[in-house]
Protein backbone atom coordinates (compact mmCIF):
# COMPACT_ATOMS: atom_id res chain seq x y z
CA UNK A 1 0.00 0.00 0.00
CA UNK A 2 2.86 2.42 0.49
CA UNK A 3 4.16 2.12 -3.29
CA UNK A 4 7.64 1.49 -4.16
CA UNK A 5 10.83 1.96 -2.05
CA UNK A 6 12.19 1.22 0.98
CA UNK A 7 9.31 1.82 3.88
CA UNK A 8 12.50 3.72 5.79
CA UNK A 9 11.82 6.70 3.10
CA UNK A 10 8.29 7.18 4.21
CA UNK A 11 9.12 7.19 7.88
CA UNK A 12 11.83 9.56 7.29
CA UNK A 13 9.03 11.57 5.25
CA UNK A 14 6.29 11.51 7.98
CA UNK A 15 8.91 12.15 10.43
CA UNK A 16 10.68 15.60 8.29
CA UNK A 17 6.49 16.48 7.80
CA UNK A 18 5.50 16.58 11.77
CA UNK A 19 8.66 18.59 11.92
CA UNK A 20 7.39 20.94 9.39
CA UNK A 21 4.24 21.47 11.14
CA UNK A 22 6.58 22.69 14.41
CA UNK A 23 6.87 21.24 17.61
CA UNK A 24 4.83 18.93 19.63
CA UNK A 25 0.95 19.38 18.04
CA UNK A 26 -1.54 18.83 20.98
CA UNK A 27 -4.70 19.17 18.49
CA UNK A 28 -6.85 17.02 16.56
CA UNK A 29 -5.87 16.14 13.33
CA UNK A 30 -7.46 14.17 10.42
CA UNK A 31 -4.96 12.68 7.61
CA UNK A 32 -6.44 12.93 4.41
CA UNK A 33 -6.60 10.13 2.29
CA UNK A 34 -4.55 7.98 4.71
CA UNK A 35 -3.51 4.91 2.76
CA UNK A 36 -1.56 2.61 4.66
CA UNK A 37 -1.49 5.35 7.55
CA UNK A 38 1.58 6.96 6.53
CA UNK A 39 1.74 10.08 8.28
CA UNK A 40 -0.97 9.99 9.89
CA UNK A 41 -0.20 6.73 11.82
CA UNK A 42 3.42 8.05 12.69
CA UNK A 43 2.04 11.31 13.88
CA UNK A 44 0.07 10.21 16.34
CA UNK A 45 3.21 8.66 17.54
CA UNK A 46 5.36 11.35 17.35
CA UNK A 47 2.45 13.98 19.77
CA UNK A 48 1.30 11.90 21.97
CA UNK A 49 -1.18 14.91 22.69
CA UNK A 50 -2.68 14.67 19.12
CA UNK A 51 -6.14 12.93 18.61
CA UNK A 52 -6.38 11.77 15.06
CA UNK A 53 -8.59 10.32 12.28
CA UNK A 54 -7.38 8.44 9.47
CA UNK A 55 -9.84 9.42 6.39
CA UNK A 56 -10.52 6.97 3.56
CA UNK A 57 -12.29 5.56 0.67
CA UNK A 58 -11.50 2.48 0.24
CA UNK A 59 -12.62 0.03 2.16
CA UNK A 60 -9.97 -2.80 2.54
CA UNK A 61 -7.35 -0.13 3.32
CA UNK A 62 -9.89 1.31 5.97
CA UNK A 63 -9.95 -2.03 7.61
CA UNK A 64 -5.96 -2.66 7.37
CA UNK A 65 -6.03 0.72 9.07
CA UNK A 66 -8.14 -0.36 11.82
CA UNK A 67 -6.35 -3.31 12.51
CA UNK A 68 -3.00 -0.84 12.37
CA UNK A 69 -4.58 1.49 14.89
CA UNK A 70 -5.72 -1.24 16.88
CA UNK A 71 -2.43 -3.15 16.97
CA UNK A 72 -0.21 -0.66 17.57
CA UNK A 73 -2.56 0.17 20.64
CA UNK A 74 -3.52 3.90 19.28
CA UNK A 75 -7.11 3.26 19.60
CA UNK A 76 -7.61 5.76 22.53
CA UNK A 77 -6.32 8.62 19.87
CA UNK A 78 -6.84 7.17 16.82
CA UNK A 79 -10.11 6.33 14.86
CA UNK A 80 -10.34 5.77 10.89
CA UNK A 81 -13.44 6.91 8.82
CA UNK A 82 -14.21 4.96 5.96
CA UNK A 83 -16.26 7.23 3.05
CA UNK A 84 -15.34 9.94 0.47
CA UNK A 85 -14.04 13.08 1.69
CA UNK A 86 -16.74 15.19 -0.17
CA UNK A 87 -19.42 13.37 2.11
CA UNK A 88 -17.29 13.29 5.70
CA UNK A 89 -16.64 17.06 5.40
CA UNK A 90 -20.94 17.55 5.65
CA UNK A 91 -21.13 15.24 8.56
CA UNK A 92 -21.47 17.14 11.67
CA UNK A 93 -18.76 15.19 14.18
CA UNK A 94 -16.14 16.34 10.83
CA UNK A 95 -17.40 19.68 9.47
CA UNK A 96 -15.32 22.01 11.04
CA UNK A 97 -13.85 19.76 13.95
CA UNK A 98 -10.34 19.55 13.29
CA UNK A 99 -6.84 22.03 14.10
CA UNK A 100 -4.94 20.64 11.58
CA UNK A 101 -5.29 18.43 7.83
CA UNK A 102 -2.60 17.04 6.58
CA UNK A 103 -2.55 15.10 2.85
CA UNK A 104 0.27 13.33 1.19
CA UNK A 105 -0.24 11.93 -1.98
CA UNK A 106 -4.52 12.85 -1.82
CA UNK A 107 -4.31 14.36 -5.39
CA UNK A 108 -4.04 17.52 -7.50
CA UNK A 109 -3.61 20.73 -5.47
CA UNK A 110 -6.94 21.94 -6.25
CA UNK A 111 -8.73 18.80 -5.32
CA UNK A 112 -7.02 18.31 -2.24
CA UNK A 113 -7.67 22.19 -0.83
CA UNK A 114 -11.63 21.58 -1.61
CA UNK A 115 -11.99 18.75 -0.20
CA UNK A 116 -9.72 20.05 3.14
CA UNK A 117 -11.44 23.01 3.90
CA UNK A 118 -14.56 21.35 5.08
CA UNK A 119 -12.74 19.44 7.84
CA UNK A 120 -10.81 22.19 9.10
CA UNK A 121 -12.25 24.92 12.00
CA UNK A 122 -11.39 28.30 12.36
CA UNK A 123 -7.77 29.12 12.50
CA UNK A 124 -7.74 25.36 11.62
CA UNK A 125 -4.13 24.34 8.87
CA UNK A 126 -3.58 22.36 6.15
CA UNK A 127 -0.28 20.57 5.48
CA UNK A 128 -0.03 19.27 1.82
CA UNK A 129 2.86 17.11 0.90
CA UNK A 130 4.77 19.00 -1.98
CA UNK A 131 6.93 16.95 -4.68
CA UNK A 132 10.69 17.16 -4.29
CA UNK A 133 12.67 19.53 -5.57
CA UNK A 134 12.36 23.14 -5.54
CA UNK A 135 9.20 24.44 -4.41
CA UNK A 136 6.62 25.86 -6.82
CA UNK A 137 4.55 28.17 -6.02
CA UNK A 138 2.13 28.29 -9.09
CA UNK A 139 0.37 25.21 -7.40
CA UNK A 140 -1.38 27.72 -5.27
CA UNK A 141 -3.10 30.32 -7.28
CA UNK A 142 -3.88 32.92 -4.70
CA UNK A 143 -7.64 33.51 -6.64
CA UNK A 144 -8.85 29.48 -6.05
CA UNK A 145 -7.25 29.72 -2.17
CA UNK A 146 -9.50 32.71 -1.39
CA UNK A 147 -12.17 31.07 -3.29
CA UNK A 148 -11.87 28.24 -0.29
CA UNK A 149 -11.02 30.98 2.33
CA UNK A 150 -7.56 30.25 2.81
CA UNK A 151 -4.70 31.91 3.33
CA UNK A 152 -0.95 30.73 1.87
CA UNK A 153 1.09 29.03 1.23
CA UNK A 154 3.88 28.97 3.33
CA UNK A 155 6.16 26.80 1.38
CA UNK A 156 8.68 25.18 3.72
CA UNK A 157 11.27 22.38 3.90
CA UNK A 158 12.50 19.86 6.50
CA UNK A 159 15.23 17.39 5.99
CA UNK A 160 13.45 15.16 2.69
CA UNK A 161 10.14 17.06 3.37
CA UNK A 162 8.80 19.39 1.11
CA UNK A 163 5.15 20.80 2.65
CA UNK A 164 3.00 23.76 1.43
CA UNK A 165 0.60 25.12 5.05
CA UNK A 166 -2.27 26.65 4.42
CA UNK A 167 -4.60 28.54 7.29
CA UNK A 168 -8.24 28.96 7.11
CA UNK A 169 -9.10 31.99 9.19
CA UNK A 170 -12.88 31.18 9.35
CA UNK A 171 -14.97 27.64 8.50
CA UNK A 172 -15.41 26.99 5.03
CA UNK A 173 -17.92 28.39 2.96
CA UNK A 174 -21.46 25.93 2.89
CA UNK A 175 -20.36 25.27 -0.72
CA UNK A 176 -17.12 23.67 0.22
CA UNK A 177 -16.36 20.93 -1.00
CA UNK A 178 -18.68 20.09 -3.58
CA UNK A 179 -20.33 16.84 -4.54
CA UNK A 180 -18.30 13.44 -4.86
CA UNK A 181 -15.94 13.69 -7.36
CA UNK A 182 -16.56 17.01 -8.54
CA UNK A 183 -13.67 18.87 -7.22
CA UNK A 184 -11.26 15.84 -9.20
CA UNK A 185 -13.03 16.13 -12.56
CA UNK A 186 -13.43 20.14 -12.25
CA UNK A 187 -10.84 21.55 -10.29
CA UNK A 188 -11.24 25.28 -9.24
CA UNK A 189 -7.42 25.39 -10.80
Amino acid sequence: MLGPGPVDVHLDHAEAMAAAVGGNFRGRFLDLGSGAGVPGVILIALWPAATGVLLEARKRRCSFLEAAVSGLGLSDRASVACGRAEELARQRDFRGAFDLVVARGFGPPAATAECAVGFMGAGGRLVVSEPPGEADPKRWPAAGLAELGLLGPELRREEEAGIALFTAPEPAGERWPRRVGVPGRRPLW
